[in-house]
């Protein structure tokens, strides 16, 4: 009987890791959709106008998953004065540069230098943490930064430098806010539930950028159209509520290594989608770089250190 029913369980383990694989692919594909989708928002919204109604729709639908789950709220106060900083810096910082960020450089390049944040988190890790480099992960951070200087040069040494310029930092401004709040998340990962961690942070981090949109943008002259409310809809149930619900999920079932060795697709996708929608034209440079910073940050998550927390933050 046993003989019988053995095939039968291998079928079943063979279909979960299938559903799982197809879970994380499907998590990186709503990761790279994140510039795609602010690239869309920002023609019918203010910057920060967007970026504030992203975070606080996520916060919400998040906080409301946590609330119907049952998970207990944060109860230290030195875990809430964490967590504000973490929503500074991921949200706060990380949303005014991403928003920002796309009106300057396409989504494919952004969301390839975006991604090389766990080469951010790696180094300042091995600071804050402790956590020391292995030669691969030394050998991975140099490879991943000079990826991303092969990407710019072109640009930074042509026409229109001083545009691109401003979108890198934009885009290295987000990255170091979110490499910041991964890092500090770590430091809390034990006393606080991740799923209550992530509502509560947004909603905080909504905050200094609803405040700095009321001053400096016009709420009023946002257009409610289809196309806004789905980059809308996109970015803040999707690309930020659901990947979340999906990969907390995935790594209840696989090691976190294991999970993030899929991380190569999402600057894949990005591209992908920049060539598709957006007309984006790559060159050797665009190429050269882009291969050189995937390699970086494969070395690094795979056999530098370990990353940096177990629900981390993206884009």
């Amino acid at each position: 009987m046993a003989a019988h029913q053995e095939p039968k369980g291998q079928w079943i383990d063979e279909l979960v890791k299938i559903l799982t694989a197809a879970k994380i692919i499907f998590a990186m594909f709503l990761w790279a959709s994140c510039y795609p989708l602010i690239t869309i928002g920002i023609a019918y919204a203010p910057h920060l106008s967007f970026a504030t109604l992203r975070a606080v729709i996520a916060g919400v639908t998040l906080l409301a998953i946590a609330l119907a789950l049952r998970r207990p709220f944060p109860r230290s106060w030195k875990t809430w004065i964490t967590l504000a900083a973490i929503g500074f810096g991921a949200t706060s910082l990380g949303y005014f540069g991403m928003f920002h960020a796309a009106e300057f450089v396409s989504p494919g390049i952004a969301t390839v230098i975006t991604n090389t944040q766990p080469l951010m988190a790696a180094a300042l890790a091995g600071v804050v943490l402790g956590e020391r480099l292995t030669a691969w992960g030394k050998s991975g951070l140099v490879l991943g930064f000079l990826g991303i200087v092969v990407i710019a040069a072109p640009r930074l040494f042509g026409g229109g430098q001083e545009s691109y310029l401003i979108g890198i930092t934009y885009i290295i401004l987000a990255a170091l806010g979110i490499t910041i709040s991964n890092v500090m998340l770590k430091r809390i990962a034990d006393t606080v539930d991740p799923l209550m961690a992530i509502s509560v942070q947004l909603l905080i981090g909504s905050i200094p950028l609803a405040m700095i949109a009321v001053l400096t943008e016009d709420f009023t002259v946002i257009e409610w159209s289809p196309g806004f409310l789905f980059a809308l809809v996109g970015l803040a149930v999707f690309g930020s509520a659901l990947v979340y619900v999906i990969w907390m999920s995935v790594l209840a079932e696989v090691p976190l290594s294991k999970a993030n060795a899929f991380s190569f697709l999402v600057p894949i996708f990005g591209l992908t989608m920049g060539l598709l929608y957006y007309g984006e034209s790559l060159g050797w440079p665009e190429l050269i770089g882009t291969s050189l910073s995937l390699a970086g940050v494969m070395m690094v998550i795979r056999k530098g250190i370990a990353p940096p927390t177990l629900f981390g933050v993206s884009a």
